[in-house]
């Protein structure tokens, strides 16, 4: 009997193998650090001395934000391609939140713009590691043929938004009445935590979660590690030099994004250990990549426009009080928290009768669509002139799409993925939010409250286009899944 289904006898979490519960956690606590960092960033980067920030005009900022939010993802390359070759996914993943950890640190304890790179790099490095594998853990507990697969990402999401919930009120409580650094001295010990709780169950793991897939001989070892510090050697030049200045540090991302993915794709496809079947499943994965990207260049403008927004344009006045910015990072959360489960309950309910993926994508990138396009009804106002119901209502659109979108594809990487690329396939996944991410820093750059009606509805009517092409290659589609629903 198979392990999954030897587990529906067994103790469960929520209907699931108990084991998700310590990947659950250990998620939470990195996105309770992530995104409590986050949420504050921002407004660390462009807020005057006199307010505690560094004094950045808000364009470089959400250029460094987008850009920072992009390698995160790219990271996920790096933290697969370790995973497969060389360590496993459960050690990669532990060594990883580590490295996240010391990232935190350094951001609260260097000042200026130095602890901001240093800081920032090896938080972007270690969440790498963190999200591609702790997803392909996830992936690992179910049956391809089990349909609670898409229920258990959904509740696996919970933990992730449970995190993203917290860390921005606490972090931004602490910003507010003590200092930016403090902020991210917290978002440390929010990691600090997740290690611990991880640490203490790890063991549960099965050995799939230990071996390597594909190891990777010693000759290409030293290969790799020659092209690894070449690469490095240039990125400091660059950006020594000033050749690549901060303000285009999202457009670069961007680019290195989308020639990973190029390549990334090529490597696979042209894979000997392919069989018909999965290089069919990885071209059908092509057209819900580039959906994935476009969604997310609207989705992370969270952390760039909205931010903006929430700071210059919205009334955050309640009863007197005037929450700080980053409160506005952790609606979004509140409302995953609340409708995770019921997508959840409604994909397990509906079993093999629920839409296909690719008709999730459209409709995914098709509301989100319909959200940019509600801020045009807030257009035009001043300072404090946004209400803060309007925009609860318009991360409550973002958040619909995000649930019918993202916990799904990640499903999908799984579902999609050759034996021989399991983990790097979850990768792509990520690189797909890298670019989008990266390009959210790029055209967060063309917003302003003077031209807000044009950038909104444009990026809006734009989203909907591409939500209705990916609708009309569903069947298509389909056809390359071969069973794969």
């Amino acid at each position: 009997m198979s392990q999954p289904e030897t587990e529906r006898t067994q103790r469960t979490f929520f209907g699931h193998p108990p084991v998700l519960a310590n990947l659950f956690g250990v998620e939470l606590w990195e996105r309770f650090s992530f995104y409590g960092m986050q949420g504050i960033l921002l407004i660390y980067l462009y807020y005057s001395a006199d307010r505690g920030g560094l004094g950045i005009d808000e364009g470089t900022a959400t250029s460094i934000v987008g850009a920072y939010g992009g390698l995160v993802y790219l990271s996920t390359i790096l933290g697969a391609w370790l995973a497969d070759r060389l360590f496993g996914a459960e050690r990669t993943l532990f060594y990883s939140a580590i490295v996240v950890m010391a990232g935190h640190i350094a951001l609260a304890v260097i000042p200026g713009l130095g602890g901001v790179a240093v800081g920032l790099v090896m938080i972007a490095l270690g969440s790498g590691g963190v999200k591609a594998n702790a997803t392909s853990l996830v992936g690992t507990l179910y049956a391809a043929d089990d349909d609670r697969r898409d229920g258990g990402f959904s509740l696996f999401y919970l933990g992730i938004n449970l995190g993203a919930l917290v860390g921005p009120l606490l972090t931004g409580l602490l910003q507010k009445n003590v200092g930016f650094h403090y902020g991210f001295g917290l978002a440390a010990v929010g990691m600090f935590l997740g290690i611990v709780q991880y640490g203490a169950g790890r063991r549960r793991l099965s050995a799939a979660a230990r071996e390597v897939p594909n190891p990777l001989p010693a000759e290409e070892g030293r290969k790799i590690a020659l092209i690894a510090g070449a690469v490095l050697v240039v990125v400091v030049a660059l950006l020594v030099s000033g050749v690549l200045p901060a303000s285009r540090f999202a457009t670069a991302v961007a680019v290195v994004s989308a020639i990973a993915a190029i390549i990334y794709f090529a490597v696979i496809l042209t894979s000997k250990l392919l069989t018909d079947v999965e290089r069919k499943r990885v071209q059908a994965f092509i057209p819900l990549f580039i959906a994935s990207a476009a969604f997310w260049s609207l989705y992370q403008q969270q952390f760039t426009v909205v931010t903006i927004y929430s700071d210059q344009r919205l009334d955050r006045t309640v009863f007197g009080w005037q929450m700080p910015v980053s409160f506005v990072q952790s609606i979004n959360p509140v409302m995953i928290i609340v409708l995770s489960g019921v997508f959840a309950a409604l994909w397990t309910k509906l079993g093999p009768r629920q839409p296909s993926t690719p008709v999730k994508f459209s409709l995914g990138l098709s509301v989100m669509g319909v959200a940019f396009l509600l801020f045009l009804t807030m257009a035009g106002g001043g300072p404090n002139s946004a209400p803060l119901l309007g925009l609860a209502g318009i991360l409550l659109v973002f958040t619909i799409a995000e649930l019918l979108l993202s916990p799904v594809g990640l499903s999908l990487s799984t579902k999609l993925a050759p034996d021989a690329f399991r983990t790097q396939m979850v990768a792509l996944f990520f690189l797909s939010v890298a670019l989008g991410t990266a390009l959210s820093g790029v055209l967060s750059k063309f917003y302003s409250t003077d031209h807000e009606t044009a950038y909104f509805g444009i990026i809006g009517a734009v989203a909907l286009v591409l939500g209705g092409a990916v609708a009309l290659g569903v069947r298509p589609i389909r056809r390359l899944m071969s069973g794969v629903h």
